[in-house]
């Protein structure tokens, strides 16, 4: 028994020498500029997308991913703009509407690890009774639109560098009411995403609701201080075509 507060020491010891999981932010930025498709080529890219979205299998089954064992549903090439994004913007604290399973809240939360600092705050009507816990990530239940819920994001994002992802209803006049609450959180320079405008036939899933992309072209006819970087669309085929937006004003 002598011997085990010693042993314990050389473990905190140990511990302490571990690596933080913080790695060094580089300054390469992803080229931009790109000029769009051409009809044929655009054409092409739409054929794999509605192949991959709806011929693969019931409910869409390609777009349900994982993230260390944590189910989600994404596109994987979004998700490399999403960290792309982090690293240039370098958020103290995301936003994210919709919750589902978990995890993507994960993968923002793993982002936020790997920068060394930020917190995620994950809304969702739904509370799912497993979902991952981590440090950074909070989970609000209730509607993103919900006035309690949205005092408590403006609370928590005062002064802080503010990427929001919306992910929750999809239908079209959901998403027109939280793009009238959320941009004002976004920092300038920073993203609004709007996940998912490719349904409502862009190219996908096409039914009696326009979907996210009719809420999205209404708030940027609207407003001069976002707009849609299609920069961030350059591996072509994304779950949010025109959803990239980046506060300019």
């Amino acid at each position: 028994m002598r011997s085990f507060p010693r042993r314990l020491r050389r473990a905190w010891r140990a511990f302490r020498q571990e690596p933080s999981p913080r790695i060094t932010r580089g300054n390469f930025r992803a080229p931009t500029g790109f000029a769009p498709l051409e009809p044929a080529q655009q054409a092409v890219v739409d054929d794999f997308h509605r192949l991959y979205y709806e011929q693969r299998g019931e409910a869409r089954k390609t777009v349900i991913l994982s993230w260390f064992g944590w189910r989600m549903l994404k596109c994987p090439m979004d998700l490399w703009t999403y960290q792309e994004i982090i690293a240039e913007t370098r958020p103290q604290l995301i936003i994210e509407s919709g919750t589902r399973w978990g995890g993507g809240a994960l993968f923002l939360a793993s982002m936020l690890d790997l920068q060394g600092h930020g917190r995620l705050l994950s809304i969702d009507i739904d509370t799912e009774p497993n979902r991952p816990q981590h440090p950074r990530i909070e989970y609000l239940a209730g509607s993103s639109i919900d006035p309690a819920i949205v005092e408590t994001v403006r609370r928590a994002a005062a002064g802080k560098r503010t990427l929001v992802i919306l992910d929750s209803d999809h239908h079209a006049a959901h998403v027109a009411k939280e793009l009238e609450i959320y941009p004002e959180f976004v920092s300038p320079g920073g993203y609004l995403i709007v996940d998912d405008t490719n349904i409502g036939g862009n190219p996908v899933w096409q039914d009696e609701d326009a979907g996210p992309m009719a809420a999205v072209k209404e708030f940027l006819a609207s407003t001069d201080a976002f707009v849609a970087d299609r920069d961030r669309e350059r591996f072509m085929m994304t779950m949010n075509p025109l959803g990239f937006l980046r506060r300019v004003g």
